[in-house]
């Protein structure tokens, strides 16, 4: 999740237009279009596996102070505690944030190709586990907590999450779960024009369960088998039904930046940021907000960069900014780190791969894609669709991300195209089996239902 630094007041917002043009000046030539890769991970504590706090010589603050000595990130500080790191300007930076419970965040420049993204995924772990190293703790890449309790898990410093911790049970049953329990990878991906987001923004929410199954890999809770593939997915689907979703509105007739506008406007707010703190508003309208009539703000009119605040708060399956965000997986190894802006590019920026891809969702019913949605999480590639299985059609899927990362042509410097980051997604086809799969016959085999040897084999 975004971190917002102090700076001016944005304008005030005097309409509904400035709000739709806003998303539309996110359009951009082909030509200028990039893969983002954010993706998020556990830490814990080498010796006994314990989940990493906050604060403490070992802790989280730590780490980000000695990535900041040694690698020279610019430090963001929220009442004095460094809550993220900066590296804008860095050919392959971003910035690195902490998610509630403490699941460091990297999230990647927009980059031209998947070898640049394979090169900053590779330097990020690189940089962060030599730090991390000298302070005892390791990282996980899985989409749920395999062990610890909601109680063992502590809150790291940044208001907006106190708002969201308050605010999230009165709508879900999981809401605390997503925020401290969960783990996942997402891509951000570029729209030529309102057509087109149209056209990507429906793929990928039709197709986003096909990635929480390729993906899935959170099949534990507490130590045990919990019976879900993707149990990070099951906790969405009680988290805020507010702002959550298939977005069943965005394959309607006359979607586009508009109609996703409405939908942002009736979403409740969680907070506003002045003066460099977070006010709770949790609740309330931002229309009510752009009128000057919040209770706890009377007078004060929304400004755009609370409207930039509000998006980042929305979290459908596929969410829209300024760009197309697939949220639909989980955290994973570095190979499936990998895989998922693979699988994207490839059927987002070619137009032939994007074809194939419209033309196979295209008689899916609304109530056959939540159905789809809805059983995922349990049943991964083995999810029923019609007369075959959700493996079925993720095999049709990558087909059409393998032709178009292969059109694309894009080579590195040993002359191999970007299909080699889908090598991991075909595996898991051709085996059946899921990294879900795979650590559940680990656990049952060679761990003996030892949880712990999780932490001494998949660490990153």
């Amino acid at each position: 999740m975004s971190t917002r630094v102090s700076g001016p007041q944005s304008p005030i917002i005097e309409s509904r237009d400035e709000l739709v043009t806003y998303l539309e000046a996110g359009s951009k030539p082909e030509s200028d279009w990039s893969i983002g890769t954010e993706h998020e991970k556990f830490g814990f504590n080498i010796k006994d596996h314990s989940p990493v706090p906050y604060l403490g010589p070992h802790g989280i603050g730590a780490l980000l102070k000695a990535h900041h000595e040694r690698f020279g990130w610019e430090p963001i500080l929220e009442n004095g505690n460094i809550i993220a790191l900066s590296c804008l300007d860095c050919p392959k930076g971003g910035s690195i944030s902490l998610e509630p419970g403490g699941q460091l965040e990297l999230s990647g420049a927009p980059l031209a190709t998947i070898h640049e993204t394979e090169e900053e995924l590779r330097q990020h772990l690189t940089q962060v586990g030599e730090v991390a190293g000298e302070l005892g703790i390791g990282f996980l890449g899985l989409g749920f907590s395999p062990k610890w309790t909601l109680d063992e898990l502590m809150l790291v410093p940044k208001e907006r999450y106190r708002i969201m911790m308050r605010y999230m049970p009165t709508r879900g049953k999981r809401g605390l779960d997503m925020m401290f329990r969960t783990a996942t990878v997402q891509v951000n991906m570029d729209f030529g024009s309102e057509a087109d987001m149209v056209r990507k923004l429906r793929v990928g929410l039709a197709l986003q369960p096909v990635a929480t199954a390729l993906f899935a890999n959170s099949p534990f809770t507490e130590g045990k088998p919990n019976g879900f593939q993707s149990y990070r997915a099951e906790v969405w689907r009680d988290t805020d039904p507010d702002r959550t979703g298939m977005l069943p509105f965005a394959f309607e007739d006359g979607m586009g930046f508009e109609r996703y506008v409405d939908y942002a406007l009736k979403v409740p707010m969680y907070f506003v940021y002045r003066d460099g703190r977070y006010i709770d508003v949790a609740g309330a309208s931002f229309e009510d907000f752009m009128a000057g009539k919040l209770d706890a703000l009377p007078g004060v009119r929304a400004g755009m960069d609370d409207w930039i605040d509000h998006l980042t708060t929305l979290f459908p399956e596929v969410r829209l900014k300024r760009f197309i965000e697939m949220r639909g997986a989980d955290a994973g190894q570095f190979r499936e780190l990998l895989a998922l802006p693979g699988l994207w590019t490839g059927l987002l920026y070619d137009s032939a791969a994007l074809d194939g891809a419209a033309t196979l969702i295209a008689d899916w019913t609304a109530g056959e894609r939540q159905e789809m949605r809805n059983a995922v999480p349990k049943l991964g590639l083995a999810t029923p669709f019609r007369d075959r299985t959700l493996r079925d059609v993720a095999r049709e899927v990558v087909t059409l991300a393998q032709g178009g990362l292969t059109r694309r042509a894009r080579v590195n410097d040993s002359g191999e195209d970007e299909t080699r980051s889908l090598k991991r997604l075909w595996e898991i086809l051709e085996d059946g089996k899921s990294p879900a799969d795979e650590l559940l016959e680990a656990y049952h085999g060679p761990w003996k239902g030892d949880i712990d040897r999780l932490f001494e084999t998949q660490a990153l």
